[in-house]
Formats: C-alpha cells, structure tokens, sequence
C-alpha cells in the first residue's frame, strides 16, 4: 500500500502538469515550447512539475494571461455595434425590433 502511495506521489504531479502545459492558452508558456516543458516534466516528473508549478504561482495570474477584454457580451462593444445594425437592418426590411413588436 505504501508503494502504491509512493508511486501516486510521483506520478500525480507530473500528470496534472502536463494537463497545465498541454491547455496553456500561450504557444511558448514561460519561454518555452509545449513540447519542452512536457518533455522536461516526463523526464525529471518531481524536478519539472516543481518548476512548472513555481513559474505559474510565482507569476501571480496563475500562469495566464490577464484577460482585458469585456467579460459580458452587453458590455463589449463589438457586440453592441453588432446588435445596432441587426436593428437598423430589421427597421429597414419593415420588420419590427424584437419577437413581440406589432
């Protein structure tokens, strides 16, 4: 049983960093490629699953990037710009503003 636990300690790490590396929105996430960072974490899993996880917490955003863009669609202003000409069409065909207009 303390081998099986042994066993689970060692491979847990790297498993869920690969997950983290394979999942990274960046194409070189701290300076280098997916594929090195998975080779480095299937090689030396307990050394390179510390290291990937030191990099992601020390970056403070958890290793993402920050996102600066509108979080809901009323507040993007694409989006917005996109619904006003939805309406105008709509106004122009003769077609009401919504579902229920006469």
């Amino acid at each position: 049983m303390l081998r099986l636990l042994l066993l689970l300690l060692y491979i847990a790490p790297a498993v869920y960093c690969v997950t983290e590396v394979v999942q990274h929105p960046e194409n070189k996430p701290y300076g280098l490629r997916k594929w090195v960072w998975v080779l480095i974490i299937v090689l030396v899993p307990l050394l390179g699953a510390a290291v990937w996880l030191y990099l992601k917490w020390a970056t403070g955003s958890g290793g993402r990037p920050q996102r600066r863009e509108p979080r809901a669609p009323d507040d993007d202003p694409e989006y917005l710009s996109w619904l006003r000409s939805q309406a105008r069409r709509r106004r122009q065909r003769g077609e009401g503003d919504g579902p229920l207009s006469p």
